[in-house]
């Protein structure tokens, strides 16, 4: 199924105008949610909205918007109201203005979009509009409006496309100084930054977020397969953090773990490989999912006796309830 977009409209640069549809750029559909389930009849939990004085249950016609202004007291704000100083970016991304990508700070990042062409006019504005954007190396400010908020989006051009950034407003990055006034001032000897530094070499490499793995996804595959295999739960083993008493040997026993830590994970990523390449299908489509997320597991078959396979299940991503796509993530 086609993903759906969260916004259409227009994008305009100046006098130059075309339809475009914003998609999210990412997505956390792939990890595994839960349900809550009420014990006693295995249930889904239903949520109500209720009066929180009565506890009466109050229907969608007759709720309001209303602003807190003292303990008991608020300003009801209608939507004919809200959609009176609603700015021309409702339906528009205007772009106002253009600034060299390096001097956004990263706490202004919200979260990414694809800006596309809607339908089959306007390619030849937005190819025009995107190509002015990279060969300025530059990224464009615009505002768009969703879910009612205007925000700032910072439209930059990726392949064949663009890539619109949410940004957040002054008001809402926190004062760093609140944080890191307290923090002491240390002098650091030269031989504990060369120890450091060497440790950063031997672990230094190139992003590559194919390599990232999701630990706890991973576990929590393991533990429901393990539970719908009728398999036993071992309590995991947590790892126990040693207390740091000379910081010169904390560093010179890092240095060396970070040594041997490239030719073990060499090693072990080998062995994996001449396992799993037998299994391995010519030109198989990469799906960025955590290990074990591949498939389905399927329920367990029997043996004709009404037991399940002894067989220990491999770590595949748990069958979703009746409720489907649409379960949400338990509150």
């Amino acid at each position: 199924m086609a993903p759906r977009a969260n916004w259409k409209g227009f994008l305009r640069l100046s006098l130059v105008t075309c339809p475009v549809a914003l998609y999210p750029a990412t997505s956390d559909s792939e990890k595994i949610s839960f349900n809550q389930i009420n014990r006693a009849t295995g249930h889904r939990i239903k949520y109500l909205k209720v009066d929180a004085e009565t506890g009466d249950e109050v229907p969608a016609d007759e709720i309001m918007k209303g602003y807190k202004v003292d303990t008991d007291s608020y300003i009801e704000v209608t939507k004919d109201e809200l959609d009176n100083i609603a700015l021309e970016s409702t339906r528009t991304i205007e772009i106002d203005q253009f600034v060299p990508r390096s001097e956004i700070d990263d706490l202004y990042l919200v979260r990414p979009y694809y800006l596309v062409p809607d339908g089959k006019v306007g390619h030849d504005a937005y190819a025009v509009i995107r190509e002015t954007i990279r060969s300025m190396d530059k990224v464009a400010l615009a505002r768009v409006v969703l879910t009612n908020r205007e925000h700032v989006i910072a439209l930059e051009a990726r392949d064949k496309g663009l890539v619109g950034m949410l940004l957040r407003y002054p008001y809402e990055v926190r004062d760093a100084g609140d944080y890191f006034d307290d923090i002491q001032d240390v002098k650091i000897t030269k031989d504990m930054l060369d120890l450091a530094k060497h440790i950063v070499e031997q672990k230094s490499g190139h992003f590559q977020p194919d390599l990232f793995e999701d630990h706890y996804e991973s576990a929590l595959t393991e533990l429901i397969n393990s539970k719908m295999a009728g398999q036993p739960i071992k309590p995991q083993a947590r790892p126990r953090g040693d207390n740091v008493v000379d910081l010169m040997d904390a560093l010179r026993r890092s240095l060396g773990d970070a040594k041997s830590a490239p030719a073990a994970k060499k090693s072990a990523s080998s062995e994996t490989a001449e396992k799993s390449a037998p299994a391995k299908p010519a030109r198989a489509k990469k799906r960025k999912t955590a290990p074990g997320q591949k498939e389905m597991l399927l329920p367990i078959a029997g043996n004709g006796t009404g037991k399940a396979k002894e067989e220990p299940a491999k770590a595949k991503k748990p069958a979703r309830s009746a409720a489907g796509p649409k379960a949400r993530k338990a509150g």
